[in-house]
């Protein structure tokens, strides 16, 4: 008998370790930050432009931070994130909010508490919130982001919907299997990119209902030929920021003034370090196309080897020609030059013509909308969408 419950003892030790360590696989770790009630909640969105939202608004919140394990270049990186619990017993889904383009380490979710704190009021409409930094942000902003890598930005975002699982699991909340996915601009490109790994990878419960990315350069070989029909471009920035992302990300050995003019090949790298916004940045580069870009690079780009390198990495994170499985909804402005209406319109037509069923994705236009104001009725939308697919 003393022998039986020594080893009833060493099975329940190694069990509970084992327990341990599959319930925080990705998890690092969290903090509680605060409770909101449901009334105070209400009172929130009702003095802001969200008041259509009312209806949907059940439940007091829970708001936590959280690190999480992700990959970035072969090896593990601690992500960071925002997480809002619905206060309820009852099994609820995980939505995915992905944010837009930044460069200020400032901005991301878990250190703009005051901006993001405002979002996480979506889990009172019954939703398991997940809104991640992004890698270059919170946590690992010592790396510089890897902008628009469709591999590396959808890892992250579902590594952060495993961690977050197991933050349920952990803290006694009810999630139920089910994943909602959404985002806009740079969001909206992370949104497919995850909705694309998750259907890849097949994860275990994370059952994508329906995925909404709004506004993302999905196919962006077709941004560079848009960009350089242009005499001018409002948002240099972005530019360089896929260019420093992808030297940085892929670890290349070229130099930056094989693609830009100087001064701002130099100056290029001394700007995407987390301490200047994107119209600072603009400021720095230049809007006209052919004093930014080398002459070279505009007239060879698809036809010089010497760009080759570039080119295939835009084709091979672009994100317009696979099958979806499950609901994805697109949204775009039909007024967007930022992030082009057509780019949108092209990505959706190839990944509809590679479906049997048109009908697991749509495509919604935000009639006369243009970058900046296609978010609010974006955002209105879904939830009417989302909940009558819950």
């Amino acid at each position: 008998m003393k022998k039986l419950s020594i080893i009833f003892i060493i099975t329940l030790f190694i069990f509970s370790c084992q327990t341990d360590e599959i319930s925080k696989v990705k998890l690092n770790d969290f903090s509680k930050l605060f409770t909101v009630s449901k009334d105070n909640v209400q009172e929130i969105v009702k003095t802001s432009e969200f008041t259509n939202l009312m209806e949907y608004l059940q439940y007091d919140i829970t708001v936590y931070t959280i690190t999480y394990n992700t990959i970035y270049q072969g090896k593990n990186v601690i992500a960071s994130g925002l997480v809002a619990f619905p206060e309820t017993e009852k099994g609820m889904p995980m939505l995915n909010f992905n944010h837009g383009t930044t460069s200020l380490h400032a901005d991301a979710p878990t250190v703009d508490l005051l901006q993001y704190s405002f979002f996480s009021n979506a889990a009172s409409a019954g939703y398991i919130l997940v809104i991640p930094d992004y890698l270059g942000f919170g946590s690992s902003e010592d790396i510089v982001h890897p902008y628009y890598r469709s591999d590396i930005t959808g890892q992250t975002v579902v590594d952060m919907l495993i961690a977050t699982k197991e933050l349920a699991k952990i803290e006694g909340y009810n999630y139920n299997g089910d994943v909602f996915l959404s985002g806009y601009s740079e969001g909206g490109f992370a949104t497919m990119a995850a909705h694309y790994n998750i259907e890849k990878n097949n994860y275990s419960n994370l059952n994508i209902v329906a995925s909404a990315p709004a506004a993302g350069g999905y196919d962006i070989t077709g941004m560079l030929n848009y960009l350089l029909s242009l005499e001018t471009y409002h948002v240099p920035y972005y530019i360089a920021y896929v260019a420093i992302g992808y030297k940085t990300s892929y670890d290349w050995d070229i130099s930056l003034n094989t693609i830009f003019n100087e001064p701002y090949a130099s100056k290029i790298p001394e700007y995407y370090n987390g301490k200047f916004s994107g119209s600072q940045i603009n400021e720095v580069l230049n809007d006209t196309i052919s004093i930014l870009f080398k002459e070279k690079f505009i007239d060879e780009t698809f036809s010089n080897d010497e760009f080759s390198i570039f080119v295939d990495a835009l084709e091979e994170n672009s994100l317009d020609s696979w099958t979806p499985k499950n609901k994805m909804i697109m949204y775009h402005g039909s007024s967007d030059i930022t992030v082009p209406y057509q780019n949108s319109v092209d990505s959706y037509n190839s990944i509809l013509s590679r479906l049997s069923d048109k009908s697991i994705v749509e495509f919604i236009t935000l009639d006369g909308k243009d970058h900046s104001s296609g978010s609010l009725p974006y955002i209105l939308d879904i939830f009417d969408k989302f909940n009558s697919l819950k």
